[in-house]
């Protein structure tokens, strides 16, 4: 019997050895191989109506215009829930959250967290030899989880300071992954503090700048409003200082694209620009509607040979990490992620096939249980807002933002191309034809012309909700098919 347990004893500590050997092995190939780079930059709550290479002639964003001019910028790219943990955690996965159990907020009395079990994008770098690397926000849990080698730090609002604290990590002898997540353009404390109603949100903006910043700062009267955002007073001054936010973001990569230049990697370095979701304002972000969760996304890999293109493909915050693994040549298999990946399309205009995306929000905050599920298919987008028969929930910070309060103070009927009422309260199913009706006016879902459309794609939305083990497909006529038992055996 000791000599089968000493026996026993021996082959595993053969076996850990291998397994350790092996990993070391790719690492020492990684080190010294050509193995790419990866940036993947994510903003926080930045739409694509603030950038210059998405068409806004005003705000001044020079850097990231010069990523488009230089890469690929796609139009057509969605994260899966408009808030900012849930989202995130989708990033970092490939899986959407209802699947993970990131159904909200990580920070405070929200503490929801993914699965243990979920082995994410740094996760998977790492054992493969990546050096990994974040700085700025995190907004997800567990460490376990989403683990990194370093955390750097640096003030979030200062994508200057943080772009600086990353230098070592861009000289590094390994291939490396930076995640560089700014608090830019998320909204921030009032300008005045303890000021009325309508004093406009700062959005990390200060009076004194911040250091190494050149401060670019916004007429009111000189921005752009979204039409589904009142043109008010109000409205215009948050946007300045939106926008103010969105320019510190623009110099803060600017530096880092230094830095990457000096260190000799940027012409093997992959470079990411997203954002987590879209704009800080009610109508975009917490909603499915396209200011929530249509968002930018530049991608810069030197080794492809078209520049500047515009990418109309649909792709998802889901297919990053898939793509991700794809271009550091790290094996995976497909099966294991929701998303897919888009490496093989980058430098293309327009890709058949790729006409579809998901969307899946539950929760922003704790208190703001509003469950909705999106398919886009082709011209129509359809969204189920499975808790209709409440009130449309606010994040706190939409609430007492100076552009809500407008209307809400002065009983106004509308805000921006919607009524109030119907910002407030939702139908169960919303049917849009993008193609003719971008800003999401007129529902098609009570239109018996459009029945079979709005069958088709509520099938659609079932199938993807069985396939991605949605809890919530037992609010279709009660299926608990994906619900167990509830015993534990």
């Amino acid at each position: 019997m000791n000599k089968l347990f000493l026996v026993t004893i021996y082959v595993f500590l053969c076996f850990l050895s291998c397994t350790e050997s092996k990993k070391n092995k790719e690492k020492e190939s990684r080190s010294a191989s050509d193995s790419p780079n990866i940036i993947l930059f994510v903003a926080d709550d930045h739409g694509i109506d603030a950038l210059g290479c998405y068409g806004n002639p005003v705000i001044k964003t020079p850097n990231l215009d010069k990523l488009a001019s230089e890469g690929v910028k796609f139009t057509n790219a969605y994260c899966t829930s408009a808030s900012c943990a849930a989202s995130r955690s989708v990033i970092l996965s490939g899986l959407y959250g209802h699947a993970t159990g990131s159904y909200g907020h990580v920070h405070d009395y929200h503490h929801f967290s993914t699965y243990d079990e979920v082995k994410s994008l740094s996760n998977r770098l790492s054992e493969a030899g990546y050096l990994t690397a974040r700085i700025g926000k995190y907004h997800v849990a567990p460490e376990s989880v989403y683990k990194f080698d370093e955390v750097l730090k640096a003030n979030p609002r200062n994508t200057v300071e943080m772009a600086n604290a990353c230098i070592d990590v861009l000289n590094s002898e390994q291939p490396f992954f930076l995640y560089f997540c700014t608090d830019d353009p998320h909204r921030g404390q009032p300008l005045i503090p303890g000021g009325e109603w309508d004093t406009p949100n700062s959005f990390g903006n200060k009076a004194k700048g911040y250091k190494g910043v050149n401060q670019i700062t916004y007429a009111p009267e000189d921005v752009l409003v979204p039409e589904f955002l009142p043109d008010n007073k109000q409205t215009r001054e948050e946007i300045a200082q939106y926008y103010q936010s969105v320019s510190r973001i623009d110099q803060g990569f600017g530096e880092l694209m230094t830095h990457l230049k000096n260190s000799g990697k940027i012409d093997n370095t992959i470079v990411f620009y997203i954002s987590d979701n879209g704009m800080a304002f009610p109508g975009a972000k917490t909603t499915v509607y396209e200011p929530g969760i249509k968002l930018p996304c530049i991608i810069k890999n030197p080794k492809n040979s078209k520049k500047g293109i515009t990418n109309t493909a649909r792709i998802s915050w889901v297919d990053l990490t898939p793509t991700i693994l794809d271009m550091a040549q790290v094996n995976y298999d497909t099966n294991t992620f929701h998303g897919k990946s888009f490496k093989n399309i980058i430098d293309h205009e327009s890709v058949d096939g790729w006409n579809r995306i998901y969307a899946s929000h539950t929760f922003h905050e704790i208190t703001m249980y509003y469950p909705m599920r999106v398919v886009i298919a082709d011209d129509y987008k359809l969204i189920w807002n499975i808790a209709y028969q409440l009130d449309y929930p606010f994040a706190s910070d939409l609430w007492a933002a100076s552009t809500w309060q407008a209307i809400y103070r002065n009983d106004e009927k509308y805000f921006g191309n919607r009524t109030v009422k119907d910002y407030l309260f939702r139908p169960e199913f919303e049917l849009f034809n993008l193609s003719i009706d971008s800003s999401e006016s007129n529902n098609l879902a009570r239109d018996d012309n459009y029945k079979d459309i709005l069958e088709s794609m509520k099938a659609k939305m079932r199938d993807f909700q069985r396939k991605t083990k949605d809890p919530w497909l037992i609010m279709w006529e009660h299926d608990s098919s994906l619900q167990g038992t509830g015993v534990n055996l």
